[in-house]
């Protein structure tokens, strides 16, 4: 991984720490997870006790003080690395909702918790019947006093199983359309009518826990909907997509180069008609290929990162990084699982896993083909 121009002195020791993090405390418990589903809570707390959780949160919340950068060192050092049972990204997401868009009462009861790892988020937008087009969705809250009543049902919730906190979408009020939508903060331990449905069985990703969640009569406090005013939920979620595209991009840049790597390795050992797989022409010119688009990959998401942290990436970019990329990412490890030949499709080899964990990042984030239609819109 070539080193990027948003790197500083401060990251590479960030980097380190991760680095040195990942390999003793996630790398020896990725297969178990993967195996179980789910990530322990014990995890979580011990990545918020080495400052690895909402490191671009306000230190006066709790958090890391940081900014978008630590957030992209984190995509790097664990799902760049085939880690993708531990979903920070989706709990880095709440997080922000809640610091731009929350109460001051809000970020200091919820922030600092999450920070810690003890209170562990998700966001629930997804429906059985509403997937890309949020708009469809069907959850409704009923404001009844000085609480809110939750009907509805979510799912494919990343960190649905141990979610203490879920940022809830869902419609309120008697407008329709985008100016009906609102999010509620729903706090989930002990509360009565929610439930959470299985961990759904999932070709990749396999030990991020993926479930379904259930909303029967739930009573939430009015005072968690997010900001404190009904029907500014769709206006809050666009304004952050950009923030989740891009950290899908970078994700999708990172598994993409270790994957090469991965590849480039195992060309200059393995040996086939008396000769490396390197020394062969037509292999030589695939890699050749293969390295030009993720170096090309790369520029590109190292100025997406730096626009995040400017506050200057516009939506169109932000759809244009998450739909390229990720179907670049496909790609580009299909290309190098092939030089493995049989061993390519065994789970032992890490290059299967980066695979088939690489095939959903087209569709969530916003479905690729969701993507080109923001773009188009802005033609």
């Amino acid at each position: 991984m070539a080193d990027s121009a948003w790197m500083t002195d401060e990251l590479h020791l960030f980097r380190d720490s991760l680095r040195k993090f990942v390999a003793a405390e996630i790398a020896p418990h990725e297969s178990g997870w993967r195996k179980r589903g789910f990530v322990e809570k014990q995890a979580w707390e011990k990545a918020g006790a080495h400052g690895f959780l909402c490191t671009d949160i306000p230190a006066e919340y709790g958090g890391g003080g940081g900014d978008f950068c630590f957030e992209a060192v984190m995509f790097e050092e664990i799902g760049g690395a085939g880690h993708t049972s531990m979903q920070t990204g989706v709990h880095s997401i709440l997080a922000n909702y809640i610091l731009r868009h929350g109460t001051e009462e809000q970020k200091r009861r919820y922030l600092p918790e999450m920070a810690a790892g003890r209170l562990i988020g998700a966001i629930a937008m997804t429906e059985p019947a509403a997937g890309s087009d949020l708009q469809a969705i069907s959850t409704r809250a009923v404001c009844d006093g000085d609480e809110y009543v939750i009907n509805g049902s979510k799912t494919f919730i990343s960190n649905g199983s141990v979610a203490g906190l879920v940022g809830v979408v869902c419609k309120t009020g008697s407008e329709e359309g985008a100016r009906g939508m609102s999010i509620l903060l729903v706090e989930t331990q002990d509360r009565p009518g929610f439930k959470v449905g299985r961990i759904l069985e999932k070709i990749g990703q396999k030990g991020q826990d993926t479930c379904e969640l259930f909303f029967d009569d739930v009573r939430t406090p009015a005072n968690n909907l997010l900001g404190a005013a009904e029907g500014r939920g769709f206006f809050q979620l666009m304004r952050d997509l950009p923030y989740e595209r891009v950290g899908i991009g970078v994700t999708a840049v990172a598994s993409m180069e270790t994957a090469l790597g991965l590849t480039l390795d195992y060309v200059k050992e393995r040996k086939a008609f008396g000769k490396r797989l390197i020394d062969q022409q037509s292999i030589r010119h695939k890699l050749a290929e293969l390295e030009t688009q993720v170096r090309v990959a790369r520029v590109f998401i190292d100025d997406c990162i730096i626009k995040v942290v400017k506050n200057t990436l516009d939506n169109k970019t932000a759809a244009m990084a998450k739909w390229w990329l990720t179907d670049l990412q496909g790609k580009v490890i299909d290309e190098c699982l092939q030089f493995f030949g049989g061993y390519g499709y065994m789970e032992e080899y890490p290059i299967s896993r980066f695979y088939a964990d690489a095939r959903v990042a087209r569709i969530y984030g916003g479905a690729n083909e969701v993507m080109k239609e923001v773009i188009s819109r802005e033609l």
